[in-house]
């Protein structure tokens, strides 16, 4: 019987194998991200953070490369059977932190599971099954021929079957997924990641070491210890580096960029981002928003480029449409349509010129100065009449008031996962289905059948051109029904210490690979 122990803190037990500091690894690194996890069960909420969690803690089959390729992780190889079926052979001797060994049951436990969760069930529809050929080999098939099979991939982080099954002390199910509620895996976790969760305080800090016994030998990671603090305030997460208090800090803000860099002692990355940031309407909460007049009206009121000059001082894409530059459905021809005079005239058509008054959210912590833009939307709306009633709130607040579509106008900002447009259309667009998990983040609850069909019809398309034009007809007439809000993709930034080597763990995903990270 394999050991297990058991490591309590306050009322979360982490299940781990035991942690010894290799002598390879004995750096510690202090970052400082705006928020921590919500939760510790990786399947619970498809956003960032968690998956930033998952690939300190747990290993993908594969993984993306900062050129987006494909490497493997563990899965060691892959190859297509037939047009619907894709076999994957995975890495012998892995452990997870529990001591138990990774087989292809574990894969297999976590696809049903993913298939069942509200925010990923979605992005599996297409696969029909798993099929577990022997310890290490299983075969991935789909109900038709689909073209991002490998990039879903990405998103299958092995669970420890064994450590999340049975029932817990209190009688409740281990493998349950509970949304923003206390569930066994939201506070327990076994992974096969290079780091172990040793202490977790919800908005305090998070403390991890290194796994003793991580399969990756040949990762140059030398940082033994992680200690996680979230902090909110932006000008309080550059001042904590600049000062030495912490050796890493994510997201840095437009306004402190040139501030950074100037400064000798520490280094600054920036990319361009390809996470859209967006409002959504809420058709059912406001009769207005079924008038697509209205919806257009909202549109032309908006001023994309001057949020993205003085609020994202130049560090955004002022967008007009989901999908950014270099994915298959952008759209060249959609541009930013700020136009009071047509706001106002589109009001007054759809019989609304004096206007209503809604309620707005947006989280304070989650987006660059995403408080502020959500301020500076309110005002824009302002000038067509639209009154607007705004409520901020902390990340860990926001979502369960997003699930719940608490408000009139919501903000969620999107990076497509699986670095394709359809992701974006089939969690954000799609009319919202709990059975099937489409429009898991559709706030807006816009609904347009035929849509959905011809995206559907573009996801079982092989033929790259033939797909490109169906997304691109997607962005067009999303565009024509203003079907939401679109911003502006928001640029990506990381800053460190001199000594601490961010730029070859970073990438345009904002998933940095810090089990590989070097401090000097």
């Amino acid at each position: 019987m394999k050991k297990l122990i058991a490591a309590f803190v306050g009322s979360m037990a982490l299940a781990t194998a035991p942690v010894a500091l290799s002598a390879e690894a004995t750096k510690e690194l202090k970052m400082a991200y705006d928020a921590d996890p919500v939760t510790l069960d990786i399947h619970e909420q498809l956003s960032g953070g968690m998956l930033q969690l998952s690939h300190m803690t747990f290993d993908p089959l594969i993984r993306w490369t900062s050129d987006l390729q494909f490497e493997p992780r563990l899965a060691k190889s892959w190859e297509r059977i037939d047009e619907n079926t894709m076999r994957f052979k995975l890495r012998e001797g892995v452990k997870f932190h529990s001591g138990n060994e990774l087989t292809a049951k574990d894969v297999k436990f976590t696809f049903e599971r993913l298939k069942q969760s509200p925010d990923y069930k979605a992005i599996f529809q297409p696969f029909s099954e798993l099929k577990v050929i022997d310890d290490y080999t299983f075969e991935l098939v789909t109900k038709e021929p689909y073209p991002l099979l490998l990039n879903t991939a990405t998103y299958i982080f092995p669970m420890d079957s064994e450590f999340y099954t049975g029932k817990t002390e209190g009688g409740k199910d281990k493998s349950a997924i509970v949304k923003h509620g206390n569930s066994y895996a939201s506070e327990n976790l076994s992974g096969t990641g290079p780091y172990v969760i040793t202490d977790r305080q919800q908005g305090v800090r998070v403390e991890f070491e290194r796994f003793d016994g991580y399969w990756d030998t040949e990762s140059p990671g030398n940082v033994g210890k992680i200690t996680l603090t979230p902090i909110k305030e932006n000008a309080t997460r550059v001042s904590a580096l600049l000062s030495g208090g912490v050796d890493f800090i994510a997201p840095v803000p437009p306004n402190d960029l040139e501030r950074i860099r100037k400064d000798k002692n520490v280094n600054l990355v920036t990319m361009s981002g390809t996470r859209i940031i967006l409002f959504h309407m809420n058709q059912e909460r406001v009769e207005a928003f079924k008038n697509p007049k209205v919806r257009q009206a909202i549109a032309y009121a908006v001023n994309q480029e001057g949020i993205a000059a003085k609020i994202m001082k130049g560090f955004a894409t002022p967008a007009a449409q989901m999908s950014p530059e270099g994915y298959q459905g952008h759209n060249p021809s959609l541009t930013p349509r700020f136009d009071v005079a047509k706001a106002q005239q589109l009001m007054k058509e759809a019989g609304y010129e004096d206007g209503f008054t809604i309620t707005m959210m947006a989280p304070n912590n989650r987006y660059v100065n995403d408080d502020k833009i959500a301020q500076a939307v309110a005002a824009m709306l302002a000038r067509i009449n639209i009154k607007v009633d705004l409520k901020t709130l902390p990340k860990a607040q926001y979502w369960p008031e997003y699930d719940n579509r608490a408000a009139d106008m919501m903000m969620i900002g999107w990076h497509a996962d699986t670095e394709d447009s359809a992701n974006f259309f089939e969690f954000l667009t799609f009319c919202p289905n709990a059975e099937t998990g489409a429009g898991q983040y559709n706030a807006g609850n816009y609904c347009n059948p035929e849509i959905d069909a011809l995206v559907n019809k573009a996801n079982v398309e092989t033929d790259l051109d033939k797909r490109a034009a169906m997304l691109k007809e997607v962005e067009q007439r999303l565009y024509e029904d203003a079907a939401f809000i679109p911003l502006h993709w928001q640029d990506l930034a990381w800053a460190s210490k001199k000594n601490v080597n961010i730029e070859p763990v970073l990438n345009v995903m904002n998933f940095p690979y810090l089990g590989d990270l070097v401090i000097e």
